[in-house]
């Protein structure tokens, strides 16, 4: 991203007649471009389709040398009279560790509902398991006490414009019309970069002056959302800060539901992020259940079994002396994790809370899905062998929370490479004796049930307490092809490793893709509530 001036700025929209009209026309969308955004946005997509070919090329490469080579090998040793048992058992082992670990956290999400909550014993938790499987799940859960005084709040809304100025007035239209706040008011904050300048910033510019609420920062030389984020930090007023990627949409009672926990000693509170536009095909649909999965069911339980858990970049509210104390390092890929093991590190603590929801645009193509879950892949690498010796060193981690967290850290780094020597193990094994001979190894039966039977139970669980009513045949998909979805992760994971190894870090921005050229509808009236509405809704 290059992030200088190309020309003035142009108009495209009626923005003409009242206040309020003006209000309404602000987000009625833009369908013309100007001719610089045209070449940069061309320029753009030229050099996603070239950095795909080249992944192309890493991901043959990369596999070549971690399943072809290896197949030779194992072939070469079985010829040489050894059975490779061993070999077998230590990645079939490794695979039952991550099933039970699997097993216990969707247990734990299925049947509490806070992290306050003390730890039940096993018979408490069968029984538990038992009454709560056969109720339905209640969706929504309501904080204890509500609040009836909720101090000044601060959303802090990033975005790389050129990318988002289809979806960036929906988004604020959300925030500013249906987010409630309390008498000591609300501000928002837009911090954003673009390379040229765009006909959308006349409207935002006018936005901001209708709505005394609204705060427009445009960030000079900035190359990513960590930038964007740090030069926003001294504009903010609020005792309370959520940060919001370009796309997400947040619940009305989201700063009432933070406000609870931060009340009661946590730092940071992660909300629940819920695709939106699952609608639109089979990779949105899966990505909607693995969301569901994720922030209903995987996080949750981190909270519930350590009393610690992942900032997750959105949706994500941080008492903001905090905020401003640990900052954001744009030089991490993943900077939202980076900034959650600083935190924790710190002595401060995070907690998620799956009530409070905001929903959120998913890849809509296999290219930007491609792009977005390689970064994830190579920022988590950075961040497990840049802190996981920290963990260990750290006098705020129990020892609970030092095993768990170095299992997390370590676990996605090498995940990937134990799951692709599965294939060499086995296509040695058929070109040796020319067939699949049947194994009498009970323990590696035993070994491969209990990993299938984790994905689907996880399924289940996540279908339970879904925050969204699905379509069932969106959970029935998802388990049917979970085998082949994590295969395809894990040959992403791969090339980040291979990117990473290599110092290749470049920061790729994920397509919004199809999601271009919405037309956004006004509401009638602006909706501007109070605490009060909160309480009254309950």
């Amino acid at each position: 991203m290059v992030s200088d001036r190309s020309g003035p700025r142009k108009k495209t929209s009626d923005l003409e007649g009242s206040n309020n009209n003006a209000r309404f026309s602000l987000f009625a969308g833009h369908k013309g471009l100007a001719p610089a955004w045209k070449t940069h946005l061309d320029t753009w997509r030229s050099g996603n389709v070239k950095r795909w070919s080249v992944d192309l090329h890493k991901l043959i490469y990369t596999h070549i040398v971690m399943i072809g080579l290896p197949t030779i090998f194992y072939y070469c040793l079985r010829q040489g009279g050894f059975t490779l048992i061993n070999v077998h058992i230590a990645i079939a082992t490794f695979f039952l560790v991550s099933s039970i670990m699997i097993i216990i956290e969707a247990t734990h999400a299925l049947v509490r509902r806070s992290p306050h909550l003390a730890q039940p014993s096993a018979w408490k938790l069968l029984e538990q398991w038992w009454r709560t499987w056969k109720q339905p799940f209640s969706r929504r859960d309501r904080p204890p006490n509500p609040p009836q005084s909720l101090p000044r709040c601060s959303v802090l809304l990033v975005a790389y414009l050129p990318n988002e100025q289809d979806i960036i007035l929906e988004t604020l239209r959300k925030i500013l019309n249906t987010v409630y706040r309390s008498a000591a008011g609300i501000e928002v904050i837009l911090a954003y970069n673009t390379p040229v300048d765009l006909p959308i910033e006349t409207d935002l510019h006018r936005l901001a002056q209708l709505y005394p609420e609204f705060k427009l920062l445009r960030v000079e030389g900035s190359h990513s959302k960590a930038e964007n984020i740090n030069a926003a930090l001294d504009l903010l007023t609020g005792e309370i800060t959520c940060i919001l990627d370009a796309d997400h949409h947040p619940s009305p009672d989201c700063f009432v539901r933070a406000w609870h926990w931060l009340e009661r000693g946590y730092d940071v509170v992660q909300g629940r992020n819920v695709i939106r536009n699952h609608m639109d095909n089979l990779m949105t649909q899966n990505i909607a259940i693995e969301f569901e999965s994720l922030y209903g069911v995987s996080h949750p339980a981190k909270s519930f079994l350590t009393d610690s858990t992942i900032f997750g970049g959105s949706n994500g509210y941080w008492r903001t002396a905090v905020l401003k104390r640990i900052r954001f390092n744009p030089m991490m890929l993943t900077e939202d994790i980076d900034a959650t093991m600083r935190t924790l590190l710190s002595g401060y603590r995070i907690v998620h809370d799956r009530s409070i929801i905001a929903t959120e645009l998913a890849p809509p193509d296999f290219n930007s899905f491609w792009f977005q879950r390689k970064r994830w892949a190579q920022g988590w690498l950075e961040v497990s062998f840049k802190y996981q010796r920290r963990v260990w060193k750290s006098k705020h981690f129990n020892l609970i929370q030092k095993l768990y967290w170095t299992y997390l850290l370590y676990y996605c780094v090498i995940y990937s490479v134990f799951a692709l020597q599965i294939l060499p193990l086995l296509l040695s094994l058929f070109l040796y004796h020319g067939s699949f001979p049947p194994s009498e190894n009970a323990y590696l039966w035993g070994c491969t049930l209990i990993t299938f039977f984790s994905g689907f139970y996880q399924t289940a669980v996540t279908m339970k307490v879904s925050a969204n009513r699905y379509p069932g045949f969106y959970f029935l998909q998802y388990a049917v092809i979970i085998f082949v979805y994590t295969t395809l992760k894990n040959m992403i994971s791969t090339v980040a490793l291979y990117d990473h190894l290599h110092g290749h870090n470049q920061w790729v921005v994920t397509p919004r893709g199809a999601q271009a050229n919405r037309v956004i509808q006004p509401e009638s009236v602006p909706v501007l509530a109070s605490t009060a509405s909160v309480v009254s809704t309950k």
